[in-house]
């Protein structure tokens, strides 16, 4: 399907639309159970995050493609998690989060590659939103070699202490808006990724999108079938020099 296709096919226009909400079918889980171990992750205490104004974290927002080798604290963890996908309470059949949703489907999931996080192993996990820890993936001990190759060798990804890999749960969103809830997902990635550019500069980090990998070997490696559930967005994050300020004419475009 081309671009313009999917825009033409997922349009609102006269005719009536049906959706399976509208059928009076069961709604689908907020969050697949999960099936491995649970690492628990502490409250994202704000007093060991530094303190940033927000007009300025806007004015400083940039795209950084270079880290040190230090490694994450579990709590900056935590407080980046929190503020890209975290609950903030839950009610039957919906959860109000950090971030905005169409009818509060957030249907994006989020999985980590992690290679630098302290007390934590590198490889993959999923963040289990609704109970604010980590679920354990199946082991990849050379994570940062792994994921560099489906990026295309892009040196930041595998540099990065930890890269945030969001993927879609479609059906949770096309249950409430068919067709139409495939641009909800979308726009949703973005809202979810902005909110990571923002936060990490408080714990000393520096981000970077990424919209380019190779989509079907990233879907394997997080076990999504590439079709009802698949990857549509990444970031790198990690620690950055604080002494150097260097401009990059490049710096916001997505790799």
């Amino acid at each position: 399907m081309k671009g313009i296709e999917f825009i033409e096919a997922t349009r609102y226009g006269d005719e009536q639309i049906t959706t399976d909400e509208m059928k009076g079918l069961d709604q689908p889980e907020l969050e697949e159970e999960p099936v491995g171990d649970l690492i628990p992750l502490p409250d994202p205490e704000r007093e060991v995050i530094g303190e940033l104004d927000l007009s300025e974290a806007i004015e400083l927002r940039e795209s950084q493609r270079e880290y040190t080798d230090e490694v994450l604290t579990l709590t900056e963890l935590s407080y980046l998690l929190w503020c890209t996908a975290g609950v903030k309470w839950a009610f039957p059949g919906g959860a109000f989060r950090t971030v905005p949703s169409a009818g509060c489907c957030h249907a994006i999931d989020t999985y980590l590659a992690i290679n630098r996080v302290e007390g934590i192993k590198p490889g993959l996990y999923r963040y289990i939103a609704m109970e604010h820890a980590l679920e354990t993936l199946p082991a990849y001990p050379d994570i940062g070699d792994d994921m560099s190759t489906v990026c295309f060798d892009q040196p930041c990804v595998k540099q990065a202490a930890v890269v945030f890999i969001w993927a879609a749960d479609a059906y949770r969103m096309t249950w409430k808006y068919g067709e139409r809830g495939y641009r909800n997902i979308f726009l949703d990635a973005g809202h979810i990724c902005q909110n990571l550019y923002l936060t990490v500069q408080p714990v000393g980090c520096g981000c970077c999108a990424i919209g380019a990998f190779k989509d079907q070997n990233l879907n394997d490696m997080l076990n999504l079938d590439g079709i009802d559930r698949f990857v549509l967005y990444m970031a790198t994050v990690g620690k950055v020099d604080q002494s150097e300020e260097e401009e990059s004419p490049s710096a916001d475009l997505v790799a």
